[in-house]
């Protein structure tokens, strides 16, 4: 650059100055990049401009298409009609009743013999017949109405069942034989469907089925058993095992949120529904008190007042009287009740006043009328322990839950 030469100044673009309003035009936002404000058009330029650019309206765009004439009716089907005008009277129709015209019976050329044949139901696997509707004559009597034959429903698929076969049993006492259920318990699962034999579902009741085949339970049947409940009571005096009776109170009363035990080791959530159906597996006395067990699982139940049941149960009996060795000798093994001798069982002194009876049977009574065989009086009766579950501290009147470890 020579020195003659001055640098260019770099200036800015400036905005134009808004154009004045003219007064009495209403203020309206300025059109981008245009500045310029646009007046205002009336309601009538506004539908002028509309009209042009709108196509023409077809009336008026094209002539009116001819109304399509009647199609003339034949004449084998209707009567022709006589257009004289005439009152009833002179068409000698003054006594006679009205009749309806329209309908087609009638219609004086009407051929119940020649009705069109109703289109075939193609899943019908007969040949069509014509449906014939239930109406009422002219005597007032129904006509019989003849049902289109239906197909029979799809059968759901069951596996072979074994009847009258040597060795075949009925699946559900199968079932509680191998202990997965009560029988109860197996009813309501072969309803559901929830039992297979040899893979595949049984839903009948009543299956019979062979010892060696293999049964198993749909996962579902397993999570409903999975959260069934046992309860452990520690039932005071006055309360029955089972129903009320005589005026007295079942246990199954004292089974609320309020009286479950606080040191539960189970920690565990109280529900309603584990409230619920509970049924007492075992009895004891009105006037004993200890463990008793209440529990909504039909395999506990069997296990611990089946016919097989062989679980041990505890009690501590205290008792008034002399006993003497051979005496504590009968009470371990050698009395009979009713005719019928009794299992051995495990008699001790624990005290000074109080046996120790460990027995594996469980008949009406059967430590009271055991003691009252030897001379022997009872004035309290506690069970202490079911098998393995021991009553341990749970305080009379608690619950609390039989943990997933603990086994009879």
């Amino acid at each position: 650059m020579s020195d003659t030469e001055k640098p260019k100044k770099l200036s800015l673009p400036t905005k134009a100055a808004p154009e004045k309003r003219v007064p009495g035009t209403p203020r309206r936002a300025p059109v981008r990049a245009s500045g310029v404000v646009k007046p205002r058009i009336s309601t009538a330029e506004a539908k002028a401009q509309e009209a042009k650019r709108k196509p023409p309206r077809r009336e008026e765009s094209e002539p009116e298409a001819a109304a399509p004439r009647a199609r003339p009716a034949p004449a084998s089907q209707f009567a022709k009609r006589d257009e004289t005008p005439r009152s009833r009277s002179q068409r000698g129709e003054e006594d006679a009743p009205r009749v309806r015209r329209s309908t087609r019976e009638a219609s004086p050329t009407f051929n119940p013999d020649l009705r069109p044949a109703k289109p075939r139901d193609y899943n019908d696997t007969g040949p069509a017949r014509p449906h014939e509707r239930r109406t009422r004559g002219a005597d007032g009597v129904d006509t019989e109405r003849t049902e289109r034959p239906r197909r029979p429903a799809a059968k759901r698929q069951s596996a072979p069942q074994i009847k009258d076969a040597d060795g075949s049993v009925r699946l559900s006492k199968r079932m509680a034989e191998l202990g997965l259920c009560s029988r109860r318990e197996a009813d309501d699962y072969i309803e559901r469907g929830w039992v297979k034999v040899d893979g595949v579902v049984i839903d009948e009741l009543g299956s019979k089925i062979l010892p060696d085949q293999k049964i198993e339970l749909t996962p579902i049947a397993e999570t409903t058993q999975t959260q069934r409940v046992t309860i452990l009571l520690h039932k005071p005096v006055g309360y029955v095992s089972g129903q009320a009776e005589d005026g007295y109170e079942p246990a199954s009363v004292l089974i609320t949120p309020e009286n479950h035990w606080e040191e539960d080791p189970i920690k565990r959530r109280v529900e309603a529904r584990h409230l619920r159906k509970l049924a007492p597996a075992g009895r004891l006395d009105i006037d004993s008190t200890g463990l008793l067990v209440l529990t909504q699982d039909g395999r506990i139940a069997k296990q611990l007042i089946g016919e097989k049941s062989d679980v041990e149960k505890e009690y501590l009996v205290r008792v008034e009287g002399p006993l003497s060795f051979d005496d504590l000798k009968l009470l371990n093994h050698g009395l009979m009740l009713d005719g019928v001798a009794l299992q051995p069982a495990k008699v001790s002194w624990q005290n000074e006043d109080q046996l120790r009876f460990a027995l594996r049977e469980g008949r009406k009574r059967q430590i009271r009328r055991m003691c009252e065989l030897v001379g022997l009086r009872v004035v309290g009766l506690k069970r202490v322990r079911i098998g393995q579950v021991k009553l341990a501290k749970l305080p009379p009147g608690k619950w609390r839950y039989l943990g997933d470890h603990e086994k009879f």
